[in-house]
């Protein structure tokens, strides 16, 4: 079987092949046999089907399935031989033409056309900046967690007053444009925080003042951009009984407070310790999330690639998917709202272009990661659950998830084999400039 490889870019290659039809045939021939001595058929006895009847229901299949194997054989041996390392699926062809009585064709040829891996070269890493965030976790640092803990366990308690910022209120309400109702502009026993923003600002505004028991009218705009095409720009007017008004109660830092952040004997200053530590661990976490995405920008900005299009298409769908089954899990129906390809595309693009400078990365300096340092990930993941040993079991019981821990390890080898080369100037932040970033 011959073959020759055009370039057709700089990724893009053609491979040409030939496979002998006579091969073909007697594999055909092999094959048919085989099946003849099995096949069952209504009104004869297995084995003793005719092998004409046999041909004639299993040929076509069986030739077809020949054929692709010694297709996909050929293209095997080829790109082998040529060593080349193929990204993707290869589009194959038939190139014969029909053959005929006079003149059949003595192999079949078939071309397969495909991209390859790009060759990775690493510019000089010395020549690109990290910053590493610098923070010291102080009492001030804990008071703000404290608070925001607090503020996770608000209690609500009925006033009579009008409502203002903070409060909760109950609503029920109908939306109108031009004089006729409109869909998702009503609600019954609707709750909100009066300042939050979950609605949009004209409405809160306008039950401010407001007490249990009015009901007001008014009218809104909705923004040029409202995430709903449909309402965007349009005026509305709006009927809102007031059902309820709430204000919120803190609960008090003491004993009680303690042991519902699980400090068994009630101590604050337990309590505050353990905050510390976790916003500690928080603060490391963020720290090393920021670096981390500075040593990927630093990997990419020092090794420009052509990407191959089909591993970048693939990305794209394998994104789309995801974002998919993302809405379908928030009780959204994907064909609702359509995805643009166009949307994932850029991602896609990075992810590819990182996935194939790791694994070189990975591969010239030895950076696969030790199991030391998978069960360190593992142990410090495990930590901020309640049974930590269960925790580590089940990672170990879990091949997948074992497999993503050890990416993350590849990934911390890699950022820190980058950090040790690039140029790296520590910079003091605030509280609220790291712990705001997301």
């Amino acid at each position: 079987m011959a073959a020759q490889v055009e370039n057709l870019g700089t990724l893009e290659r053609r491979i040409s092949m030939s496979v002998p039809v006579a091969e073909i045939e007697r594999r055909v021939d092999e094959r048919l046999k085989q099946l003849a001595r099995n096949v069952k058929l209504a009104g004869f006895r297995p084995g003793k089907v005719p092998m004409k009847i046999v041909i004639q229901q299993y040929g076509p299949q069986v030739r077809s399935e020949v054929l692709s194997d010694a297709v996909q054989k050929a293209f095997g041996d080829a790109v082998k031989e040529a060593n080349l390392k193929v990204a993707g699926y290869p589009r194959i062809e038939q190139k014969t033409e029909a053959a005929t009585e006079s003149a059949p064709p003595q192999a079949l040829e078939f071309s397969a056309t495909f991209e390859v891996y790009p060759e990775i070269k690493l510019g000089d890493l010395s020549s690109q900046s990290i910053e590493r965030p610098q923070l010291a976790v102080d009492d001030a640092a804990v008071d703000r967690t404290i608070e925001v803990l607090r503020k996770q366990r608000t209690t609500w308690s009925a006033v009579t007053r009008t409502a203002q910022d903070g409060d909760r209120v109950t609503v029920n309400y109908e939306g109108r444009i031009a004089g006729e109702p409109f869909e998702g502009g009503s609600g019954t026993g609707a709750v909100f925080v009066v300042g939050e923003g979950k609605m949009l600002p004209a409405f809160e505004a306008s039950l401010r003042g407001a007490k249990a028991g009015e009901s007001k009218t008014f009218d809104l705009e909705f923004p040029a951009d409202y995430g709903r095409a449909g309402l965007a720009g349009k005026s509305a007017s709006f009927s809102v009984s007031v059902t309820q008004v709430e204000e919120g109660v803190l609960p008090a830092v003491d004993a009680e407070f303690a042991k519902r952040l699980g400090i068994s004997d009630g101590s604050v200053e337990k309590m505050r310790a353990e905050v510390k530590a976790n916003v500690e661990r928080e603060v490391r976490k963020r720290v090393d999330a920021r670096v981390k995405e500075q040593a990927l920008q630093a990997l990419l900005a020092s090794a420009p690639l052509e990407l191959p299009k089909s591993l970048v298409q693939m990305e794209t769908q394998r994104l789309m998917e995801r974002a998919a089954a993302d809405l379908q899990a928030r009780g959204l129906k994907p064909d609702k709202v359509p995805l643009d390809p166009q949307v994932f595309e850029a991602g896609a693009q990075k992810r590819v272009a990182l996935g194939l400078i790791f694994a070189e990365v990975a591969r010239a300096e030895n950076l696969q990661p030790k199991p030391a340092q998978v069960r360190a990930l593992i142990d410090a993941e495990a930590q901020s659950y309640e049974n930590p040993a269960e925790v580590v079991k089940w990672f170990y019981l879990q091949p997948e998830r074992l497999s993503e821990m050890e990416s993350l390890a590849l990934e911390g080898n890699v950022v820190d084999w980058v950090v040790a080369r690039a140029k790296v100037t520590e910079k003091a932040v605030s509280f609220d400039e790291l712990m705001g970033s997301g």
